[in-house]
């Protein structure tokens, strides 16, 4: 007897919201506590906070704020602990910091009904995110990002991850967060650079998709830098619904095929990020990848000079630095191997996304590297002269 194969299709909706807010644990705000009943209305949830511990150090009264704001919210709220684990890129290196989340879920009997809540910049949400999705399967996150970078971009899409293998986010899951919450308030304690470093996403994604919101930075770049509270406002919310959008409209979420336009930049990123030991800050290298990819674009005759000076001198005010980490050949050919790495990482065929115009994607699939070589010497040259 000839068994027919059987065949099985189906659909699984998925449903989150970014909230913004301001104070977000003062006792007479209702956002969080409204969320969590929305959830379970009869009976308190369980809740496991992670936190940053750079958020902590600017914060120092976070931790009691949070334990307040259960306790005068305990008919929907059940606090459970706040775990602190280090901040920065390193924490995605090892497996300590995932044991201790994971350690966690299992002692406070965190299961699929309850909450892991994570606060904290964008690598800190990666990894705990990577942990929320591999326990019991995946418990139920929500995330309070706390810088520029995560708010705009990392934390508002539906991935996860860690670092393995010399490879930046090599193990990931694909998971969507119950919800994300930006807290404005913890943008005031942030340090300039990491102030200025997320905008680079926000550059990024007006540059593939609409050069009417590129103009409104470029017209705020020196109020952006002197941390103006309201166009950076703008420039989040903006930025995070284009992101949220192509998630959702773009018709692969989950990056099923091998273009891949919201890494525009990137390739060159994780890789300068990884050469630097993680010492550039994501959005630092992501600027440093845009500069680079848009002078190659200008090279290969894609855009104008024109637009290649207006693209860089906007960055520059910016405050980006846009000087390559690399001098010798060696590290030259090191950095541009992350060309193949990128394309392992997608698997498929090489798609690399630049731009033909401003807010006009442009995939290639092919990359002249000597052309790339005078690339980034043109860049070095320019920059290490100013």
């Amino acid at each position: 007897m000839q068994l027919q194969p059987i065949k099985q299709s189906f659909k699984v909706q998925y449903d989150y919201q970014l909230y913004f807010t301001s104070g977000l644990f003062a006792l007479e705000n209702p956002l969080f506590a409204k969320l969590i009943s929305d959830y379970k209305e009869f009976e308190p949830v369980k809740l496991l906070f992670v936190l940053d511990d750079g958020v902590k150090n600017h914060h120092p009264k976070l931790i009691h704020q949070i334990k307040s704001y259960c306790d005068s919210n305990k008919d929907n709220l059940k606090y459970t602990d706040t775990i602190v684990v280090q901040g920065g890129e390193q924490v995605k290196n090892s497996d300590t910091a995932i044991e201790t989340v994971l350690k966690a879920i299992n002692e406070n009997k965190i299961c699929r009904h309850s909450f892991v809540v994570v606060i904290g910049g964008g690598a800190v949400i990666d990894m705990v995110g990577y942990a929320a999705a591999i326990a019991h399967r995946g418990v139920k996150l929500i995330r309070i990002p706390t810088t520029v970078l995560s708010q705009n971009d990392s934390a508002v899409g539906v991935k996860n991850s860690v670092n393995a293998f010399k490879k930046k986010n090599f193990l990931g899951t694909f998971a969507p967060p119950y919800a994300i919450i930006n807290d404005s308030d913890f943008l005031e304690t942030l340090e300039q650079r990491d102030w200025i470093s997320g905008i680079s996403e926000a550059i990024k994604v007006a540059l593939i998709k609409d050069e009417e919101f590129f103009q409104y930075i470029a017209n705020h770049a020196s109020a952006l830098k002197n941390r103006e509270m309201e166009p950076m406002q703008y420039v989040i919310y903006k930025c995070a619904e284009m992101h949220m959008h192509h998630i959702a409209q773009g018709g692969d979420p989950f990056e099923s095929g091998s273009s891949r336009p919201l890494d525009f930049g990137h390739w060159a990123a994780h890789k300068m990020e990884f050469m630097t030991n993680y010492e550039l800050r994501h959005g630092e290298a992501v600027a440093k990848g845009i500069a680079l990819d848009v002078t190659y674009a200008q090279l290969i005759g894609l855009i104008t000079e024109s637009d290649l000076h207006h693209i860089l001198n906007v960055m520059v005010e910016i405050g980006f630095d846009l000087s390559l980490p690399v001098n010798t050949s060696s590290e030259i050919e090191t950095l541009m191997n992350g060309i193949e790495e990128f394309r392992e990482h997608l698997g498929g065929q090489l798609t690399i996304t630049l731009i033909s115009g401003l807010g006009v994607k442009h995939d290639v699939h092919t990359i002249d590297m000597k052309v790339m070589a005078e690339a980034i010497g043109k860049l070095n040259h320019q920059f290490a002269l100013n």
